[in-house]
């Protein structure tokens, strides 16, 4: 029997419409459809595609929310187990991923596992949050000769980060959210954030003085570096 194929799909951001036909295709013919949950029962990427994947087997894969890297390891290793044993028998199996696969997934870490263990595994990217975002708010990440610095907001180093000459994505902010807004309300920086782009309780600010309290998990602001004039 021929070892099944294993595809990281990303599904993008939230809004449906935005999956690829490459991933609608892959979804479609896929035999097992993996899901990551990072607890409470929470599938944000399953949502998005729910339609597209009735009535096809689902592979569960917890992955707490933590930062013990020998735990998490364990983790992605007990998920490309599983996932290997599928492959053995012939089944291809697509791995679903918020956003795209390669920008700060955890699909990443299971993805390295089974090609290390000689299997056949293949990236499907998908839209960026951080585009979606700029796209939602009407403006560009970047023009011209400028850098784009992406930030994951939630670890340490943001201060470093908001001194670099560059416009500034900081995904994942959430409970970072007010830190961030009063250093860069230190620096004379303000930003633009959309919490849950494309998904049910999107919400826009045009400024983080207008933050309200407990936004979540799935916030990305946006930083323009200050442009000379003269």
């Amino acid at each position: 029997m021929n070892r099944g194929k294993l595809y990281g799909v990303g599904v993008g951001p939230g809004d449906p419409e935005l999956l690829t036909l490459k991933a609608r295709r892959i979804l479609l013919e896929a035999d097992v459809v993996a899901v990551p949950d990072k607890g409470s029962g929470e599938k944000t990427a399953l949502n998005i595609v729910r339609d597209v994947v009735e009535g096809k087997t689902l592979l569960p894969c917890p992955t707490p929310m933590v930062r013990d890297k020998a735990l998490l390891d364990g983790c992605y290793e007990e998920i490309a187990g599983r996932i290997c044993a599928l492959l053995d028998e012939g089944k291809t199996v697509a791995f679903i991923t918020l956003g795209d696969p390669t920008l700060y997934s955890t699909y990443i870490y299971v993805h390295r596992k089974v090609l290390a263990r000689g299997y056949d595994a293949q990236l499907i990217p998908g839209v960026p949050s951080i585009c979606a975002v700029a796209a939602r708010l009407g403006a560009s990440l970047c023009e011209g000769a400028e850098r784009l610095l992406v930030v994951p907001a939630s670890y340490e180093g943001v201060d470093d980060c908001l001194d670099f000459p560059a416009n500034k994505a900081f995904m994942k902010a959430g409970k970072s959210l007010p830190a961030l807004r009063d250093k860069l309300r230190e620096r004379g920086l303000d930003g633009e954030m959309v919490a849950n782009c494309g998904m049910a309780g999107e919400r826009v600010y045009r400024s983080l003085e207008e933050l309200e309290e407990g936004e979540g998990y799935f916030s990305v602001v946006l930083v323009r570096e200050r442009r000379n004039e003269t």
